[in-house]
């Protein structure tokens, strides 16, 4: 992390563009942050946009904006992120997410320093400093068609990877309490940690990375009393079990239960497929009542399918 730290303090003076790369829950838009706050820019907008959540059809009017008219139901003009973040940062979370049709005219952008709104016939002058994120490993994304070999170059000019939470030693105890010290700030406690819980955080890998360190001690403050015991953590992490979820919809209106311990990517493959079927195969309905994008289920259920699920 003292290598991370190193790295924000020489970029953020300047206009690079930077790719921060690291697993789910490190911190990725933390780091973008702190390089938009110790820039000249910070007086300005810092715009984070999750490439994954952007609308399969408006994501071109999301990020460049429209004209009033452009289509149906634009009934004014709107200005998109790039002009939004005009002087500041704009911040591309989980950039492979972003369609391939949509990265073209990213890359035009960013080569031109101008946006062009939907509808419009006018070059628009945009002065943005650009950081951009995944989680995935971005060369292997472009092998796999995800990410344009261009567009790679052009984000990868100074990249900065932010290492997982197993890798980060003492850091896990250093953090846990910072953020039991936030709680406690929040609602006026003095809960502290035994020794045991301690020694259990220290412990667990923590696939979930900083994200799931902060859930793990707000959850384990509300259970314990004063002290805070390994007990009172998660059961993933050594604590007690916690309460099954409820009946998740399954099959023609059926039900089935999630059970305690089971992991967050198996519970979201039963519930895609579910919902999938539940659609009649309808993905564009089935990726809206799940609440992602079609790109997303398709990306799913292709790794569903590679792995043989049914």
């Amino acid at each position: 992390m003292q290598e991370v730290y190193r790295l924000i303090s020489k970029v953020a003076p300047t206009s690079t563009t930077v790719l921060i790369v690291g697993e789910s829950g490190t911190g990725k838009e933390l780091v973008a942050q702190t390089i938009h706050g110790e820039s000249r820019r910070r007086a300005h907008r810092f715009v984070a946009v999750n490439c994954g959540a952007l609308s399969a059809s408006l994501a071109e009017s999301e990020l460049f904006g429209h004209e009033k008219g452009s289509f149906t139901g634009a009934e004014a003009q709107r200005a998109g992120y790039f002009e939004q973040a005009n002087e500041g940062t704009l911040f591309l979370d989980e950039i492979t997410e972003m369609p391939l049709e949509l990265q073209v005219k990213l890359l035009r952008v960013l080569e031109a320093g101008a946006i062009r709104r939907v509808g419009g016939s006018e070059s628009i002058p945009v002065d943005v400093r650009l950081v951009a994120a995944s989680n995935r490993d971005p060369a292997l994304s472009v092998k796999q068609g995800q990410l344009r070999r261009d567009v790679l170059y052009r984000l990868n000019v100074f990249p900065i990877a932010v290492p997982p939470l197993r890798q980060r030693g003492a850091d896990v105890e250093l953090l846990a309490r910072a953020f039991l010290d936030g709680v406690n700030q929040r609602d006026g406690t003095v809960k502290r940690f035994a020794d045991d819980a301690v020694e259990r955080l220290r412990l667990h890998p923590w696939p979930g990375n900083v994200r799931e360190l902060r859930n793990a001690v707000e959850r384990a403050a509300i259970v314990a009393d004063q002290l805070i015991a390994a007990s009172d953590l998660p059961q993933e992490i050594g604590g007690r079990a916690a309460a099954p979820l409820e009946p998740l919809a399954g099959d023609e209106g059926q039900a089935f239960t999630v059970e305690v311990g089971c992991s967050l990517a198996s519970v979201e493959k039963r519930l895609i497929l579910a919902t999938l079927r539940h659609c009649a195969g309808d993905k564009r309905r089935a990726a809206a009542q799940l609440g992602i994008s079609v790109r997303t289920l398709y990306q799913r259920l292709s790794v569903y399918r590679a792995r043989g699920a049914p």
